[in-house]
């Protein structure tokens, strides 16, 4: 069996694939259908994104604090984001993303040394 934390990360990182497209997907797909039909497709697909987020959240808060938590759900989020960004969204690869993960992984630094020593 699989260690919490990993339970947890996998599924964070599937709840963001679905976070991702329920909130961005409807940019390219329904940009020429009224608001309020790209509203409730979207909120569709985020209800699939809660069915894996929450409990990775209550899995994962048996093995981390919530801060710790919130910080790896960071930099999952970055880390889908940035590949959907540019495949899906056709938008280039800027190297502010990069920028924006050295400072998740300080702020992993901080949130985790605690837990390194």
């Amino acid at each position: 069996m699989l260690p919490p934390l990993v339970v947890s990360i996998l599924l964070l990182v599937c709840s963001n694939v679905f976070m991702t497209f329920a909130w961005y997907a409807h940019l390219k797909e329904l940009n020429n259908k009224p608001w309020l039909i790209a509203a409730l497709v979207s909120w569709s697909i985020a209800l699939l994104e809660y069915l894996f987020q929450v409990p990775a959240n209550r899995i994962g808060y048996t093995a981390v604090s919530i801060g710790q938590l919130k910080i790896i759900q960071e930099v999952i989020t970055l880390s889908v984001f940035v590949p959907f960004s540019v495949m899906y969204l056709k938008e280039p690869l800027k190297l502010d993303y990069l920028w924006a993960g050295l400072c998740l992984m300080g702020a992993a630094y901080f949130v985790f040394r605690g837990r390194m020593t």
